[in-house]
């Protein structure tokens, strides 16, 4: 039985391309990029170059401007907290909002518990959306940073960041972005976003775990969060992972040479996948805008039953999904996003993530809705929330 993965939002497999961009810096090329030897320096060489592709990749005017990290978190962490300390007699004020991921929401949590700063979590429509009046609306003489994320992990929506970008360059407030979900998968030119700080991870587009990006304007003062030597250009102290950075930009080039194409592809699988859900499976909700998503992300409720039961099933039929941020799996609350959103507890929790990658097929859809419905049709059977439901249409 040939496995199918579905939660390309959690992490990808490493491209083949990819791993062997990586390989020679495991054994032959090992210097370390700080020695003036000739080892370190055919290293250095290797960080240098990958530092100009990726800001080629990003729009960033200046590779000097492109700071490789160990993930998202850290990035999104250093983002934060680098401007906290930085601005920390110009204000104490933080927006951000309340579908943000938890490598966002947990730093503006310790901030507000540990340091005093002020947060003020913005509410979203029932899409998921961010009103940018609102952003406006939030800001105060004490403002320092503003934190909203381009794409929302668990729906795929979309935010209007140009939006936000233009209103804090007019209040010059300094303007980040979790990035994280957007990477590799749309067109990303920061000086159009408008934001002067922007976070990425490798594993989410097809490079490996344990390498990052945190894209840092020229001009923006922060503070570091890693102190000790003066690697990249002492702003993140660490001996540089060569390996993974080779990797990284070997993943940017590689999305650069495809997005278009495998962005098409992905969407018609999407919208088949979509469309065969509705039509085979009564009583169930689309989670997110129907059209400001990313190409591969649906996420849906199944009414009547809860999601973890539809996951485990479909694990044993050998496919995988999700039932929201694989950072919080095992936690039985609902999700914080679609709590945000207005859903209901119980909807929510019977909701499922599936996000789709470039080795899905149409074979992997036709799989997956042939044994979708059974399983649904089982799990009601066995709900007492379902069987209330038949009992009142009953009724009528």
């Amino acid at each position: 039985m040939k496995k199918i993965y579905l939660d390309h939002n959690a992490t990808t497999p490493v491209h083949p391309e990819v791993a062997e961009a990586m390989m020679p810096y495991f054994n032959d090329l090992y210097g370390n990029p700080s020695s003036v030897h000739s080892f370190g320096r055919e290293t250095r060489k290797v960080v240098e170059d990958a530092r100009e592709k990726v800001a080629g990749f990003l729009g960033a005017q200046h590779p000097a401007e492109i700071v490789f990290t160990s993930c998202g978190t850290e990035s999104d962490n250093f983002a934060i907290k680098g401007i906290a300390c930085t601005l920390n007699r110009k204000g104490d004020h933080i927006i951000t909002s309340k579908t943000e991921h938890h490598a966002v929401l947990e730093v503006c949590h310790f901030l507000e518990k540990k340091m005093d700063y002020k947060v003020t979590y913005l509410p979203v429509d029932k899409y998921g959306i961010i009103n940018p009046e609102d952003v406006k609306n939030a800001i105060t003489d004490n403002t320092i940073i503003i934190s909203i994320m381009h794409v929302n992990n668990e729906t795929g929506v979309i935010q209007p960041i140009e939006e936000i970008g233009k209103i804090a360059k007019e209040r010059k407030i300094v303007f980040h972005t979790d990035a994280v979900q957007s990477t590799g998968k749309m067109p990303i030119d920061v000086k159009k976003l408008g934001v002067d700080l922007l976070s990425a991870s490798g594993h989410k587009f097809y490079a490996p775990k344990g390498v990052g990006i945190i894209y840092i304007k020229k001009g923006t003062r922060i503070f570091p969060l890693l102190h000790g030597g003066s690697h990249e250009n002492r702003r993140r102290a660490g001996t540089e992972n060569v390996a993974y950075i080779a990797g990284i930009a070997k993943a940017c080039e590689i999305a650069q040479r495809d997005m278009k194409a495998e962005g098409e592809r992905i969407l018609k699988l999407r919208e088949k996948l979509e469309k065969g859900i509705l039509s085979k499976i009564k009583e169930v909700q689309i989670n997110g805008h129907p059209e400001k998503r990313i190409f591969n992300t649906l996420n849906i409720s199944f009414n009547y039953i809860e999601g973890e039961g539809i996951l485990l099933s479909l694990d044993s039929e050998g496919i995988a999904a999700s039932t929201g941020s694989a950072c919080t799996s095992g936690v039985l609350e609902p999700s914080h996003v679609l709590s945000a959103m207005g859903v209901p507890a119980e909807k929510s929790q019977g909701s499922i993530r599936f996000s789709l990658g470039h080795q899905n097929t149409d074979e992997d859809i036709d799989r997956l809705l042939g044994v979708l419905p059974g399983i649904v049709e089982r799990l009601r059977a066995m709900s007492p929330l379902w069987e209330d439901k038949i009992k009142s249409i009953k009724k009528i």
